[in-house]
């Protein structure tokens, strides 16, 4: 929810006694953080549904643009990995293998991932082969652990960054550092709003005009989708620039990360059984369906399974490449609590955990976020106003709320600025900007 409802300042009310209820001083207080929030925060708001609209349907777009690269016809024999590598190598001379992801079924290609000196980062090539005949399908740059394809590739990095670098993430961060402050400003006023019927509170009104009309679409949408903003919020945050850095950190104090199987041996293996085998030992420890084996370089393969939708699949082992026995393992069910609810909250993020239902809700959600910003932008045009932006809530109201619970907000917005740096900057700077217009409307100048 972004900009508030009425342009008129509100006439000033009498200092609130310390037993009078808190919530019509600290109302005022809320109206005008949602205004400015609403105001300079909906377009980057906006710009974050829109682009996260366009990737949500990014799995479905691969499977039908690079249908040549990920699809082939069943055949009778499934060639050896060995064999397929070779051909692959063959494609990419020069480049270092990195993992193989054997075809999970008989009409998936493997997929061989070399490092290759000419791409950076967290970018490699992938060759495509034919499981049952060793044809190469084709070599795509591929990024990340995800393996995405170019276009999804584009469509992420327009999400996050609007391809403009690690300065682009600023724009991402915002609005994710802002969106739950705002929705929760909107779902306090508007179900503390006095209102004839329940009904008002859940539903927009059909018919009628004007504003108050436009209100209740913005309200009532909102309140719907404020679950939904407060988890997209949430999860948002884990991948930004610098509150993800807080993140990270406070994970890894309170032993939170998600934990990896180790690939370290105590000696320099003697030998290597090959990736056939490797597969093999991992399939008889349960390892099965999509997996990605990554090359030992020095120490142990690591086998892990691949599979994000529900039920979550992603067993590991680590295999000897000496003799192909595995010599550790770990199971996605002996995660703790919170390292399974971080990987489940990204993937719900990306519309991966729970398949076509996931994309559909993301979908919605994001529709409706970018619907709530335009019916407060209405609401703001509808006001016509004539100077600046239009008048905001009235100033002062932070005096008259009860120190009982200015004390706790003020003590919160420090802890929260301090682990969300954008936020609580861009907060002062909203400060120093109402600062500066009041100082002015009050001199005159």
């Amino acid at each position: 929810m972004s900009v508030e409802e009425s342009t008129a300042r509100e006439p000033a009310a009498p200092p609130q006694r310390a037993d009078e209820p808190w919530w019509p001083a600290l109302r005022p207080l809320v109206r005008r953080l949602h205004f400015y929030a609403g105001i300079f925060i909906g377009p980057f708001l906006v710009v974050t549904a829109l682009t996260g609209l366009l990737y949500i349907f990014t799995p479905q777009l691969e499977r039908a643009i690079y249908d040549h690269e990920l699809r082939v016809p069943p055949g009778p024999v499934t060639q050896s990995l060995t064999a397929q590598i070779a051909v692959a190598r063959e494609a990419l001379p020069g480049a270092e293998l990195t993992a193989v992801r054997p075809a999970p079924t008989p009409t998936d290609t493997t997929r061989v991932i070399f490092d290759d000196p000419d791409v950076v980062g967290s970018y490699y090539r992938t060759v495509f082969v034919d499981p049952h005949t060793t044809e190469v399908r084709g070599v795509l740059e591929t990024y990340g652990s995800s393996q995405s394809l170019p276009v999804r590739t584009w469509l992420a990095q327009l999400h996050r960054n609007l391809h403009l670098g690690e300065a682009g993430r600023v724009y991402s961060e915002l609005a994710a550092s802002w969106l739950w402050v705002v929705a929760l400003g909107g779902l306090l006023m508007w179900v503390r709003r006095k209102r004839s019927s329940a009904r008002s509170v859940v539903a927009p009104q059909v018919r009628g005009k004007g504003r108050r009309r436009v209100l209740s679409w913005h309200g009532s949408f909102g309140l719907w989708a404020c679950a939904g903003m407060f988890f997209l919020s949430a999860t948002g945050l884990t991948w930004s620039l610098f509150a993800g850095e807080n993140v990270t950190a406070m994970r890894s104090a309170l032993s939170w990360e998600t934990p990896a199987v180790s690939t370290e041996l105590p000696r320099q293996p003697a030998g290597d059984v090959g990736f056939d085998q490797v597969h093999a030992a991992a399939i008889a420890h349960g390892i099965t369906g999509a997996v990605e084996i990554t090359a030992p370089g020095g120490g142990a393969y690591k086998v892990e399974q691949t599979e994000r939708r529900w039920p979550t699949q992603l067993d590991a082992v680590a295999v000897d490449p000496a003799g192909g026995n595995v010599v550790e393992e770990l199971r996605f069910a002996d995660f703790s609590l919170i390292a399974k609810l971080a990987r489940w909250g990204v993937d719900a993020h990306m519309g991966l955990l729970f398949g076509l239902p996931n994309q559909l809700v993301l979908a919605a959600l994001t529709i409706g976020l970018a619907s709530t910003v335009f019916w407060a932008y209405r609401m703001w045009w509808l006001r016509r106003p004539t100077r600046g932006f239009g008048a905001p809530p009235e100033r002062g109201a932070w005096r008259r709320v009860p120190g009982r619970v200015l004390a706790p907000i003020i003590l919160a917005a420090a802890f929260i600025g301090y682990a969300l740096p954008l936020l609580g900057a861009s907060l002062l700077l909203f400060l120093a900007v109402d600062a500066v217009l009041g100082a002015r409307r009050e001199t005159g100048v």
